[in-house]
C-alpha cells in the first residue's frame, strides 16, 4: 500500500526575546507563528474500522499538536532560561502573564526542534512525523525534516 503525507496547519501568537542577539529581536517582541505538521503514513485499509482509508484522523492530529504546542505557546512569552531574562520572566508570571522557560536560544529553528521531539512522541507507532514548517512572519520560516534527522 502506498505512503501518503498528509499536513495540518496551526496558528498562534508568541511573544521572545532572543538575549545578546545584536539586533532588534533582542527587545521582547511577537510573532502571529504558522505551524505546519506534515507525517506520513499507510491509510487505513481496514473496511471495520471508523478511521478507514485515513492516515491517521485530522482531528486526531489536531489534538495532539493543540495540547502539547498550541495551547501552551498560544499569547505566551519565550525566553532561555539560562541568560539574565530569567528576572523578566520572573517579575512577568509575578503578574500573571504566561511565560514559557526553555533551555535553548528561542529561534524558529530551535523551537522547530523542540515542537518535532514533542509531537514524535504522541504519534502512533504507525505514523511518523515527515516534516515541520514554522513561518514566522510572511517571508522567514524554519523546516524540520524526518530524512535530515535520522
Amino acid at each position: 500500500m502506498s505512503k501518503i503525507r498528509i499536513t495540518k496547519q496551526f496558528s498562534f501568537e508568541t511573544g521572545h526575546a532572543l538575549y545578546g542577539y545584536d539586533g532588534k529581536c533582542k527587545n521582547v517582541h511577537g510573532h502571529s507563528y504558522k505551524l505546519s505538521v506534515t507525517v506520513i503514513g499507510t491509510p487505513i485499509s481496514d473496511r471495520n474500522n471508523v478511521k478507514f482509508g485515513m492516515v491517521i484522523d485530522f482531528s486526531d492530529l489536531k489534538k495532539i499538536v493543540k495540547e502539547d504546542i498550541v495551547d501552551i505557546f498560544d499569547h505566551a512569552t519565550v525566553f532561555n532560561q539560562t541568560t539574565p531574562h530569567i528576572e523578566l520572566a520572573q517579575e512577568l508570571k509575578s503578574r500573571g502573564h504566561e511565560v514559557i522557560l526553555v533551555d535553548y536560544q528561542p529561534t524558529s529553528e530551535n523551537m522547530v526542534i523542540d515542537f518535532a521531539a514533542k509531537i514524535k512522541h504522541r504519534l502512533p507507532e504507525s505514523i511518523k512525523l515527515h516534516s515541520l514548517r514554522l513561518q514566522e512572519t510572511e517571508t522567514s520560516f524554519a523546516e524540520w525534516f524526518a530524512k535530515d534527522n535520522e
